[in-house]
């Protein structure tokens, strides 16, 4: 087609026809079924058929080559090829199917890894330090508001004076003239006008503020204002008292008032972690000054039990399970914080140093079991809590290229503080791997077999130090007892040097263990030796103290454990069960 200098057809058309057979080659290129040519040759129009003309006919009649309706098969334009049979067709229902099956693959695996964000999240969380739950920071502060009839220009004051309001007079021309001649300059007398408007308007505000100043409703406003604020003080003053009521009673290691404390320093850790459900109750023990706390874990499904997904060859999705040792560490490294978390917030709001030691054990309270499971039991003392650093100083983990957020258990900081402090940790948490507690916080007076070796190695050295033993040290110490020396002045109950073996147990200590304690009296080069157990002797070994060589030996036995807990600490011990 010919076009004009304005770009309009100037009806003549200029055709060119390919080389015969290449309309042909270009279908068979593109997979096209190829039919019985058309007539005429290639590229011209048959015959009979419209456009068919010579070549000055007009070839952008309908059916034509230059029109876009044509629906000639013929046509060469690439735009409208037919799909190559060795491509994937979308149109086919296994391709559509596949894609369909791929898409859903990706979106799971999608929600997967959504999962171990907010794991690595939880971990991050979870080693964030605690503030310290005191009594000082607990206290509260009254502030007064004010009235608010009684804001800026509430002030009744006095009346409102012309002399305020009245604008300086103009400086005369002439210092011989009168006062008629200023009077006269219009800028003055604009200006006094709009003071006097000025002063009454004031004047008309200041009675009315007066008026509503001595109205019944106006007092009653002010009345009860004065009344809340007083209300206001009032709670604020006996909160204050009530604190101080409770420090009184948390330093004389009344367990109301330590268990109160010690369970808002740990409802204050879990602020970090809201949308983790771990609860941690506490119970404090006067006898041993020992607090238990009970730390429910979160749910053994929190953690990822999966990679991802993948699509099959045969168009199933296969989930791609983890290890189930990496679970278990993945599980493990968030307790481990947990457990932490909770002994930091216990020791630091201890500021008067109450505490001898904190016992936590973790339970996993499953729907439908009958028991909890105790997977994570510690048992420290005063000394361990301020010798260890109950949490990372750094990120709680490292994104490493190798690794990822997870890390092995063995490198785990907050496993390995935990293994410090000589925790029990459950190597299997999926399998159900079940723990020993170090104590048991559920009698209100505690027995022997209640109590952790920790609590039991404070005891006897609180009966005894209170008897006159001074200079304690111990030698050995195990979950059923402990071996000690001890030094007491000679005007002591206690005087000399002694070899202490106290034990917890049910079973009769018999002649060996008495020969066993002689000898170690020996070795220590000590004076006297004493052997205590919350069961009872045999009476083998009664009879071998009573004899000449073994009269250095004392025994001291459940009931001689109950009563001296009765005379030197004033508490109660229950019978051995």
């Amino acid at each position: 087609m010919q076009y004009s200098a304005d770009g309009q057809s100037d009806g003549t058309a200029t055709v060119q026809f390919p080389q015969p057979g290449f309309l042909a080659s270009v279908f068979r290129d593109l997979g096209a079924d190829q039919g019985p040519e058309p007539e005429g040759a290639a590229g011209r129009p048959a015959p009979g058929r419209p456009g068919a003309g010579p070549a000055g006919d007009d070839q952008s009649a309908p059916g034509g080559p230059s029109d876009p309706n044509s629906a000639d098969p013929n046509s060469a334009d690439p735009n409208s090829a037919a799909p190559n049979p060795t491509e994937p067709n979308p149109d086919d229902p296994a391709i559509a199917a596949h894609a369909r099956a791929a898409a859903l693959t990706h979106h799971r695996t999608l929600t997967v890894q959504a999962e171990h964000d907010r794991l690595a999240d939880l971990l991050r969380r979870a080693a964030l330090p605690v503030s310290a739950m005191d009594f000082e920071s607990q206290l509260r502060h009254y502030e007064p508001r004010p009235y608010p009839g009684d804001g800026p220009g509430a002030d009744e004051g006095s009346e409102p004076r012309w002399e305020d309001f009245a604008p300086a007079e103009p400086a005369a021309a002439d210092p011989e003239g009168g006062a008629s001649r200023r009077l006269l300059d219009s800028g003055y007398q604009r200006e006094l006008a709009q003071a006097r408007l000025t002063h009454q308007r004031a004047l008309r505000e200041w009675r009315t503020r007066r008026a509503e100043a001595g109205s019944p409703a106006a007092d009653e406003s002010r009345r009860a204002h004065e009344a809340a604020e007083e209300a206001r003080a009032r709670a604020v003053r006996e909160y204050n008292d009530s604190l101080e009521e409770c420090r009184r009673a948390y330093r004389l290691a009344e367990p109301a008032a330590v268990e109160s404390l010690l369970e808002r320093a740990l409802a204050a850790a879990e602020t970090a972690t809201q949308d983790l459900s771990a609860p941690c109750r506490a119970v404090f023990r006067p006898l041993t000054r020992t607090a238990v706390l009970d730390l429910d874990l979160p749910p053994l499904d929190l953690v990822p039990s999966l990679t991802g997904y993948r699509l099959a060859p045969d168009g199933d999705i296969v989930p791609v399970p983890r290890p189930p040792a990496d679970r278990a560490t993945d599980y493990l490294r968030l307790v481990a914080r947990l457990a932490l978390r909770s002994l930091q917030a216990a020791d630091a709001v201890d500021t008067d140093e109450i505490l001898a030691g904190v016992v936590l054990n973790g339970w996993l309270r499953e729907p439908g079991a009958v028991e909890p499971l105790c997977l994570l039991s510690v048992d420290a003392d005063r000394d361990a809590l301020a010798r260890t650093r109950l949490l990372p100083p750094e990120t709680p983990y490292e994104d490493r290229d190798d690794e990822g957020v997870y890390a092995d258990a063995e490198q785990d900081e907050a496993l390995v503080r935990l293994r410090q402090l000589g925790a029990a940790v459950t190597p299997d948490p999926y399998a159900r791997t079940v723990v020993r507690p170090a104590a048991q916080a559920g009698a209100t007076v505690p027995a022997a077999p209640d109590l952790s070796a920790n609590e039991f190695a404070q005891l006897v050295r609180d009966l005894l130090t209170r008897g006159g033993l001074a200079e304690w040290s111990v030698r050995l110490r195990g979950p059923a007892g402990l071996v000690a020396t001890g030094e007491g002045s000679p005007g002591s109950a206690l005087p000399g040097r002694w070899v202490v073996w106290a034990s917890r147990d049910s079973a009769s200590v018999g002649v060996e263990q008495i020969e066993t304690l002689a000898e170690a009296v020996r070795e220590e080069s000590a004076d006297r030796g004493l052997r205590l157990t919350t069961g009872r002797f045999a009476d083998e070994a009664l009879d071998l103290t009573a004899e000449e060589s073994h009269r250095h030996i004392h025994l001291i036995d459940g009931d001689g454990v109950r009563e001296l807990a009765r005379t030197h600490l004033g508490l109660p011990l229950a019978a051995g069960r």
